[in-house]
């Protein structure tokens, strides 16, 4: 009983663990150093906009946490030097199986935009679609830059 217990609250962890690890890629997010630093603002027309997939992080804290949790629910398993065995290869399981976890649950659907600057440069973007904005080719766009980090917006 106090196993399964202890075994539950590893899983609740780690789920809490890799979801703090989201962060946004949308245009309209901002870092906290990003915040009240002036930016450069550019515009231009959308001349092509093509969907792309952004992959997920590959930080490590999901195959730490999996390797936990897998080592716990491993050590659950028989007794003894059984016991040990189990942990080991629920350890190994479990970093697999969170490094994939936390990688597809930060995965994000993009568009890369390709803009031509008003002063001539054709430049691409890609940022995360945002459910609020619509971009079309042919659209007017602000780009604001801050800190090497660029956006695109209406």
């Amino acid at each position: 009983m106090r196993k399964s217990v202890l075994l539950a609250a590893s899983f609740s962890v780690l789920a809490l663990t890799l979801t703090g690890c989201q962060s946004s890629l949308t245009g309209d997010s901002y870092s906290r150093d990003e915040a009240r630093v002036v930016q450069t603002v550019r515009l231009g027309t959308i001349q092509s906009l093509r969907p792309v997939k952004i992959e997920g992080t590959k930080s490590g804290v999901g195959v730490g946490a999996g390797a936990v949790v897998g080592g716990l629910a491993g050590s659950a398993v028989g007794g003894g030097r059984g016991s040990l065995v189990m942990a080991v290869i629920g350890a190994v399981a479990g970093g697999f199986a969170g490094s994939a976890a936390e990688e597809g649950m930060t995965r994000a659907q993009g568009v890369e935009i390709t803009v031509l600057e008003d002063d001539g440069t054709m430049r691409a973007y890609v940022q995360e679609v945002q459910e609020n904005e619509v971009f079309r080719v042919g659209d007017r766009v602000r780009i604001m830059s801050v800190n090497g980090t660029s956006r695109v917006a209406h």
